[in-house]
């Protein structure tokens, strides 16, 4: 095993960034959770983390959906790097946005206590990386600080290196989130690939988060298609799914996304299974909906969940859906397959007090669907 302490400002993969040499080490140093970095630079030094309120228990304990392998969190037991030197003040932004810029697995050592990072820049993955896994521990909150956007990856911003032929199909970078908070993000007035994603925007490659809290995101306010406070993806490998896992949305009065469209996820074109999670107190909060009516800046669609697109599917299982809204169509899930072969299933779940205020689909509360076939719905219960 390696331990590598990060530091600021040298060339990692073209991009700039500050990286010590790694030291070897005998990996039984290396504790379950937290690890101890390499004393860093003084030079790295920047504004030391502060600590957050509490440790937050993630997704919906009465989730029983099964999680497939490929959708689990990966073992992060050997890092490739480790932020920190055990002590919230060594958690710095630097140290964080030059690990993701260098790509592999990463953890943080910011001490015993639950800690939040403000990250002063976005954190951009770059595409010669293979895989990037953010882990937290369940210690660690990343903040945008109301400001920014937290997490970037684009398989075709040429500023992160195009590394094939075909930028919107490629099997890499697989970015994955786990264990870990995001607050705070904010993509007002970025309209890159459309806008939206107010903590992660991903295009390409795969993406999946595990055992992840997504609270107080927020991207712009009106737009006919941009959306996703808390997450926005598009155009993934092959057309798997983003897996959703064990994860919340909100979770608490005053703690949900704001966005156009999708108060916690966004989609174009993308498939979706969410697993034992929660979403609440979510909202879609433009006028006008898509294509947006005369006068309006559009959108109000999905105040949870907003997925366009043609072929792809939607799977919901083992999830808790409740208190989100939005001002035009399906308060908690806005689901409409261009072509009409697009499918959707509600497993095992509770869709409940998700108002719509302008549409949604007989039948299936807090839901505007336009697909191949009603949504199948098994095992579970939708109510107003």
């Amino acid at each position: 095993m390696r331990r590598f302490g990060v530091m600021l400002l040298v060339a990692a993969f073209g991009l700039a960034g500050c990286i010590e040499e790694p030291q070897p080490v005998d990996s039984s140093e290396l504790p379950p959770i937290a690890t101890t970095a390499a004393a860093d630079s003084p030079s790295a030094a920047s504004a030391p983390a502060s600590a957050a309120p509490e440790v937050y228990t993630n997704g919906n304990p009465a989730g029983k959906a099964p999680v497939p392998p490929e959708a689990r969190a990966v073992d992060t037991s050997t890092p490739t790097w480790v932020v920190g030197d055990g002590t919230p003040a060594g958690c710095t932004s630097e140290k964080f946005v030059a690990a993701v810029a260098a790509g592999g697995l990463i953890r943080f050592d910011c001490g015993p206590d639950p800690v939040t990072i403000v990250v002063k820049e976005t954190a951009k993955v770059h595409n010669r990386a293979p895989r990037v896994v953010i882990d937290g521990g369940g210690k660690v909150t990343l903040s945008g600080e109301g400001k920014r956007r937290i997490l970037y990856q684009n398989t075709c911003d040429q500023s992160l290196e195009w590394t094939s032929t075909h930028c919107q199909d490629q099997e890499t970078p697989q970015l994955t989130v786990q264990n870990i908070t995001f607050a705070d993000g904010n993509s007002t007035g970025d309209k890159t690939e459309g806008g939206g994603g107010g903590a992660i925007f991903v295009r390409g490659g795969q993406f999946k988060a595990v055992n992840a809290r997504f609270v107080r995101n927020r991207c712009d306010a009106g737009g006919p298609d941009l959306g996703g406070a808390a997450v926005r993806v598009l155009s993934q490998f092959h057309g798997q799914p983003v897996y959703i896992v064990s994860s919340t949305f909100g979770g608490a009065a005053g703690q949900g996304g704001t966005c156009a469209n999708g108060g916690a996820l966004s989609s174009i074109g993308v498939s979706w299974t969410v697993l034992n999670s929660v979403f609440s107190y979510n909202s879609a909060v433009g006028r006008g909906a898509n294509p947006a009516r005369a006068g309006t800046p559009g959108g109000g669609s999905g105040g949870a969940i907003y997925c366009d697109g043609n072929n792809f599917t939607v799977r919901i299982a083992g999830t808790l859906i409740e208190q989100n809204k939005a001002n035009e169509g399906g308060g908690a899930v806005f689901f409409v397959s261009n072509d009409r072969t697009g499918t959707m299933s509600i497993e095992s779940s509770t869709l409940r007090k998700n108002p719509s205020a302008g549409f949604e689909t007989q039948g299936f509360p807090g839901i505007f669907f336009q697909g191949a076939k009603p949504p199948s719905v098994s095992g579970s219960t939708l109510s107003k």
